[in-house]
């Protein structure tokens, strides 16, 4: 498979600077007035402004507002209530760009190797847009191609998150956002590398091979390079079309999505860490297509082991085990009373799996419950001096939260206790070294 990124020239950088520039500073300029001088700014109608002046520019400023809308606190949830709704409305780029784009990736005669390609995307998102095609050897294929300059708008978008995180941090310092930073930042970095992206389809495909509930396509490598992935095209519908379907039927759904995160994760330490709606589908059976594969983490197979610890401990009431589990997560200095602050989030996110029973996600089907333990949350970690979040934590957070807001949108009752204890009960975790290990060298993946 041929690789080729975008460059990271200076130039493209300082033109996007100039993209954003003005809505970013706007933006930093009023934090940091509030900070500094006091001057009282309604965040919402500036959060509404920053979204107008960025809703023509593509790019991972989408990506990041979807990523920070499930860490509690790291930017102010006006701002990133709206950023996401740069997401849902990105254009497609033209048929122009489309033509160009595919003649650099696979050479000038590059319409010769299909028998049909779809001139409109069937979907636009923040780094690239997906369009429909059939080979020359007939099968249907999704053809996801990246938006020309990315690297050097990820970059750019990079270093003015930062600047804005550090200024909200300044007046704010319930949790320090660095490590999130960071973490968001190689994240991202990897979503622009499509030949790693294939790779990892590959592994989840090897990962859910004996999953009948989950469906993942296959790259096309003949077709594929660093900024063109060519896929199998899976048939299915939006999550949301089954919202109202009969109870059992989102049962169905649930429960392949559950196993469709969690298999990865108990099994061979991966996640996905992007459970937004637009990376899945419900198939005609209810099982779940699980697609884009940008947005994975590996762990080391002790991070698994915390996780598993961190909920006997709580079960059990154990204030030692408990702090080990945070230690093996990479949380430092656990004085008491930041560990009852941590526990009462660690004991949101693993209600629904302590009692074995069927039973919703959370007994309400509004998120208010969430918001009201998260704005507990960061009272009491203001009170107790703040906290510095692990890079680890921050992906297998939104990973639960995201999961957790998809089977609200479902309204499912299902035994979650004892959908996680069918992927915890025996855990062995040097078993899952050696199974991450082989899978990780059968992909083509480091460690």
């Amino acid at each position: 498979m041929a690789t080729y990124r975008d460059d990271d020239r200076l130039s493209r950088r300082v033109k996007r600077y100039a993209q954003v520039g003005s809505a970013m500073s706007g933006t930093v300029a009023r934090v940091a007035g509030k900070r500094l001088l006091g001057i009282a700014i309604d965040r919402g109608k500036h959060a509404e402004a920053l979204t107008a002046a960025l809703g023509g520019i593509k790019g991972p400023l989408m990506k990041v507002a979807q990523l920070l809308s499930t860490i509690p606190d790291a930017l102010p949830q006006e701002y990133v209530q709206q950023l996401q709704q740069l997401q849902a409305s990105a254009p497609a780029m033209g048929w122009p760009f489309v033509k160009r784009r595919m003649a650099t990736e696979l050479g000038p005669d590059w319409t010769k190797r299909f028998q049909r390609f779809d001139q409109v995307a069937a979907s636009a998102a923040s780094l690239g847009q997906v369009h429909r095609a059939v080979t020359a050897e007939g099968q249907a294929v999704a053809c996801k191609l990246q938006y020309p300059d990315m690297a050097s708008a990820v970059e750019a978008d990079l270093k003015q998150l930062k600047l804005v995180m550090a200024l909200y941090a300044r007046s704010d310092r319930a949790i320090d956002t660095s490590r999130i930073h960071e973490e968001l930042s190689a994240r991202l970095r990897e979503e622009l590398d499509y030949a790693r992206e294939a790779r990892v389809m590959r592994l989840y495909g090897a990962m859910l091979k004996d999953e009948p509930a989950v469906a993942v396509p296959a790259p096309v490598e003949a077709l594929s390079t660093g900024r063109l992935l060519t896929m199998s095209w899976l048939d299915g519908e939006p999550l949301l079309s089954a919202k109202d379907a009969p109870l059992a039927e989102r049962n169905a759904i649930a429960a392949a999505m559950f196993r469709a995160w969690y298999v990865p994760f108990y099994g061979y330490g991966v996640i996905h860490g992007d459970p937004h709606l637009g990376n899945y589908a419900v198939r005609p059976d209810r099982g779940v297509n699980l697609m884009d594969f940008g947005c994975v983490r590996i762990f080391p197979p002790s991070f698994v082991q915390g996780v598993i610890e961190l909920y006997f401990a709580l079960r059990e009431e154990d204030e030692a085990r408990a702090v080990h589990a945070y230690e093996i997560w990479g949380f430092t200095d656990l004085r008491r009373e930041l560990l009852e602050v941590l526990n009462i989030w660690a004991r949101f996110v693993y209600a629904p799996l302590m009692e074995d029973k069927v039973q919703k996600i959370q007994e309400s089907d509004s998120g208010l419950y969430g918001a009201r333990v998260a704005a507990k949350v960061h009272e009491g970690l203001r009170r107790v001096g703040g906290v510095t979040p692990p890079r680890e934590f921050v992906l297998m957070d939104r990973a639960a939260i995201g999961l957790g807001s998809v089977f609200m949108h479902l309204k499912a009752e299902v035994n979650w206790h004892r959908e996680f204890h069918a992927l915890i009960d025996g855990f062995d975790v040097q078993a899952l070294a050696k199974r991450q290990g082989k899978a990780l060298k059968a992909a083509g993946l480091a460690a």
